[in-house]
């Protein structure tokens, strides 16, 4: 009896051991070799945080049709987007998907660290808009979303000024500066023409973009209109220091009869201004030589370094498809670069007595002839700084406007050359 309870004892060891042996080599379930091959993607937004009622469906949306892609989503303040991009680039755990402008892109893209895009994934989106996030040839960077500023005008200015024609391009707007002045008493705008690249913008758009165009008779010419409308006092004082939120106020106080802006700043208008708001009208964006409207674009870019480049390439582009552009674009004013989606009657069709869907139908319009954007090789603020500091000098100083451009001429020879 003893050494049968022994055997029996030795038994139920050896079952013991073989059922542990069977566990630790019995085959993964499907539910877990999908956990651990989940991918997951983190993804920063530039200034997105406050729509969390689009981010989150959508990502969730992602993840249903993608179960083995996990999204992470961080936002990042835009103050702070090019610093820790840079970062977070610079070290080996980069995000894998990142909103940023094309101008830092581009940067990125010229010193190799973000991961190149078949051009044919991106037939869908705008090719104006597509052609300018490329470098070499090649596509760096998805497009997110653009924004294209269009002409407010007050119509009751316009009238006590005897003006009629509205104007298409700064000549046109700034021949009537005088007029408006003796019989208003505003002024025609306020340029801000030292507020980021904003001279850089209407200088393009006569296609001056080289330090030799920089000094041609045409560029001179521009230099000394703005010059003779600060002198005369046809244009505020604050036009080369103060910013577009200051000359949009100086609008919405009745002192200005036109200004560039996007079109979500007619909703600012519309709550703080609502006198202004019901005498405003718009029109296209303002053109130079070339007839062509510039634009602002953000872009969704993938790091060379990026742990799961396939995985953030298929969330871009399901960011950036034709029902979510539209739904972004009706919850924050922006404007789609999908193709489809700017063929949605959102953006086609517009009520003659709403001056926000015509203006938001305008500038959809516009993104079809679309002024090629600058890039320059080389210290890109530096040179923007550069152009700004050259119209202050201008319009402050007695010397001559042509000398003034060949000395800035050189300085930007020098600092795209290095």
């Amino acid at each position: 009896m003893k050494n049968l309870k022994i055997i029996i004892a030795i038994v139920c060891v050896c079952l013991i051991c073989i059922d542990a042996v069977f566990l630790i080599t019995k085959p993964k379930s499907k539910n877990t070799e999908q956990t651990q091959k989940k991918q997951e993607v983190v993804f920063w937004s530039l200034q997105m945080g406050t729509f969390g009622q689009y981010m989150n469906p959508l990502i969730a949306e992602f993840e249903k049709q993608n179960p083995e892609i996990k999204i992470k989503w961080i936002d990042v303040p835009y103050s702070e987007g090019e610093k820790r991009t840079l970062a977070s680039i610079l070290s080996t755990n980069p995000p894998d998907l990142v909103n940023l402008t094309p101008d830092f892109s581009s940067i990125l893209a010229q010193k190799q660290a973000l991961q190149y895009i078949d051009c044919t994934k991106l037939d869908a989106y705008n090719r104006q808009i597509v052609a300018s996030l490329k470098y070499d040839g090649k596509c760096y960077a998805v497009p997110f979303y653009a924004t294209s500023s269009i002409t407010f005008y007050n119509k009751d200015i316009l009238k006590k000024s005897g003006i009629k024609n509205i104007p298409e391009t700064y000549s046109d707007m700034h021949a009537s500066a005088k007029q408006i002045k003796e019989k208003s008493g505003m002024f025609v705008t306020m340029p801000t023409l030292t507020e980021n690249d904003t001279l850089l913008k209407i200088l393009n758009k006569y296609d001056i973009n080289t330090p030799e165009k920089f000094v041609s008779k045409q560029s001179i010419d521009i230099f000394n209109e703005y010059k003779n409308l600060y002198k005369n006092d046809l244009i505020p004082k604050e036009s080369i220091t103060q910013n577009h939120q200051e000359a949009l106020e100086k609008y919405m106080s009745g002192q200005l009869a036109y200004i560039q802006s996007g079109a979500n700043f007619l909703n600012i208008v519309k709550e703080n201004a609502p006198q202004i708001y019901k005498v405003t009208d718009v029109s296209s964006q303002l053109t130079g030589g070339t007839g062509k409207y510039d634009v602002s674009i953000m872009n969704l870019i993938i790091p060379a370094r990026a742990k799961h480049k396939d995985a953030a390439l298929k969330f871009a582009l399901f960011l950036t498809n034709k029902k979510n552009q539209v739904e972004l674009a009706k919850l924050t004013t922006i404007l789609p670069v999908n193709n489809d989606a700017l063929k949605d009657k959102y953006f086609t069709v517009y009520d003659d007595t709403d001056v926000i869907s015509k203006a938001r139908y305008i500038s959809a319009k516009q993104l079809n002839n679309l002024q090629k954007q600058v890039r320059f090789k080389y210290n890109h603020k530096e040179i923007i700084t550069l152009i700004n500091t050259t119209v202050q000098q201008v319009l402050l100083g007695s010397d001559d406007t042509k000398k003034i451009l060949n000395k800035a001429a050189e300085n930007w020879k020098r600092l795209d050359t290095k």
